[in-house]
């Protein structure tokens, strides 16, 4: 895939020009710092609720409603990055175009991976950065992490035809995925980083699944150069 991603650059690299070619180690740099900024948003609540109940107890509901905030903070976070492959409600059964755009991305990822993203709206796909699973508007990252945690990173990206089926944004998005993995996480913009499981319990019981089986393929399978944040 580096090789095709070096041979095949994606187009739309030239509309965001200024930002750096995403790589292993500037994924794991942009995490911790996702990481840092969340803790500097929770702090301050925490501290101020400890400070709130040693001067005056009676402040106890204060500082309650103080570490609310601050577990409210990243669950929000998880909550948006979670959105970005959520499935939208359709108030009719797949027309015809549906039908037919499953068939074409059946036979661009197989059989086994076409009943997946039936069943969950997500496409698996292993790169070299970790393994992703892609929807029609965005698209999980789930890579190894510290002392064997996992992280996943949640990428909000977009086709450009409005009007195209699910599955055809779906089988747009892996080509531009295969064709160049570095340059897909480049454009996308980033939605959310952080711990698996605060990702999985906003996602519905077919992707809690699909995501644990990408966690578990990530885990499985052995490191390509130094593992990752």
């Amino acid at each position: 895939m580096a090789d095709q991603a070096r041979a095949q650059p994606l187009p739309e690299i030239a509309a965001v020009s200024w930002r750096p070619l995403v790589d292993a180690e500037r994924l794991r740099r942009r995490g911790e710092l996702w990481t840092l900024t969340t803790v500097a948003h929770v702090l301050p609540f925490v501290f101020a609720g400890g400070m709130l109940v040693a001067l005056q107890p009676i402040a106890l509901p204060v500082a309650l409603a103080c570490i609310a905030h601050a577990w409210v903070i990243p669950e929000l976070y998880a909550a948006r990055g979670a959105n970005v492959v959520r499935r939208r409600r359709r108030a009719e059964p797949a027309r015809a175009p549906e039908t037919l755009a499953l068939g074409l991305l059946g036979d661009l990822v197989g059989h086994a991976a076409r009943n997946a993203y039936i069943a969950t709206g997500l496409v698996p796909e292993p790169g070299r950065l970790g393994t992703w699973l892609v929807g029609p508007a965005g698209a999980l990252l789930v890579r190894r992490g510290r002392l064997g945690r996992g992280r996943v990173d949640c990428w909000c990206v977009r086709v450009r035809e409005a009007d195209l089926p699910d599955a055809d944004r779906v089988s747009h998005l892996l080509l531009a995925l295969r064709a160049d993995e570095q340059g897909f996480a480049t454009v996308a913009n980033l939605a959310f980083s952080g711990a698996v499981w605060r990702v999985r319990r906003r996602l519905d019981k077919p992707q809690r699944a699909a995501l644990d089986a990408a966690r578990s393929a990530e885990r499985a399978r052995p490191p390509v150069g130094p593992p990752v944040e």
